[in-house]
């Protein structure tokens, strides 16, 4: 079964300029967006500070943090109340009570896989979050190739928690997208193919109309 497929777009910036003027620039095409934050230690450069990120009230807001201590911003998080937050289950310390909290504040939790990372040896995570994140890039740079391997790990998530939502992330764009969204995907997050286009309105139409095609193949 083809699941629906959302296109996400996702902002990664260190400038602050930069980010509002990517929020201006997708704002007209898009409510759901990815907002990727780093500390500058588990990602090797650093973004924006989170307590400089923010958004439109009428958006969706998925928080991805890039961080060996995420507990370390959860004030931050409970008072950003994004609509999820996604943490790495290769941060440095036991994640459920910081999913525990976020639930109880109201916020969908997500767990994202580094490609190293095996998702069995992390299904604790799995079966107590809402979202998994299959990240196939280079964490804290936009534009690096997808790693199209990791397309395998979905349906070992899947077999894991059928009703989970999940996601990709790295080096999507308007060559692969289409076998992305016929790999049980739900989410495919897109960063610089649409924050690096002239047209990024017209970029996001080409990429969720190319994953509605059906062909011979998919």
């Amino acid at each position: 079964m083809i699941r629906t497929v959302s296109i996400v777009p996702a902002i990664l910036t260190d400038n602050k300029q930069d980010y509002r003027s990517q929020i201006e620039r997708i704002n007209a095409f898009t409510r759901r967006v990815q907002i990727d934050v780093t500390d500058g230690l588990f990602a090797p450069f650093p973004t924006l500070d989170i307590t400089n990120v923010w958004w439109p009230k009428n958006w969706t807001a998925d928080l991805h943090l890039m961080t060996a201590n995420p507990s370390n911003y959860i004030d931050t998080i409970l008072k950003l109340r994004p609509s999820l937050c996604i943490l790495h289950a290769e941060a440095s310390e036991n994640l459920l009570p910081v999913f525990e909290t976020l639930k109880a504040a109201g916020i969908r939790t997500g767990v994202a896989l580094l490609p190293s990372t095996y998702p069995g040896n992390v299904k604790p995570y799995i079966e107590a979050v809402d979202h998994v994140l299959v990240f196939a890039g280079q964490l804290g740079v936009q534009g690096s190739p997808a790693d199209l391997m990791q397309m395998e790990k979905i349906a070992l998530i899947r077999n894991m928690k059928p009703e989970l939502e999940i996601g990709w992330d790295g080096g999507a764009n308007i060559t692969n997208v289409r076998a992305l969204a016929h790999a049980d995907l739900d989410v495919i997050n897109v960063g610089s193919a649409i924050s690096q286009a002239a047209d990024p309105a017209e970029v996001f139409q080409s990429l969720v109309a190319e994953i509605d095609k059906n062909g011979v193949v998919l």
